[in-house]
């Protein structure tokens, strides 16, 4: 992955490995539930980036988000997220 390694809008490297997400305005360090609406599979991730930019989208989630959500191969899910802390 090109990002693997990269800082991120909070200054750490990207992890492709760890739990993350990416929002354009929830403030960096905020703690969110993500739960894929078809699965119901949730996971709890941080926010350590700023993204996506492109239209139509609201969260980019890291590689193990992804997986633990089931949609790897996809690349692309309906998902439900919440703000735990702020």
């Amino acid at each position: 992955m090109r990002a693997q390694g990269r800082p991120t809008a909070s200054g750490t490297p990207f992890d492709m490995f760890a739990m993350t997400a990416a929002h354009r305005t929830l403030p960096l360090g905020s703690k969110i539930r993500v739960t894929n609406r078809s699965s119901g599979k949730a996971v709890l991730l941080t926010v350590n980036d700023r993204g996506p930019f492109i239209d139509g989208r609201v969260l980019d989630v890291s590689y193990a988000a992804a997986r633990e959500l089931g949609f790897v191969q996809k690349g692309l899910a309906k998902v439900r997220f919440e703000t735990l802390t702020c």
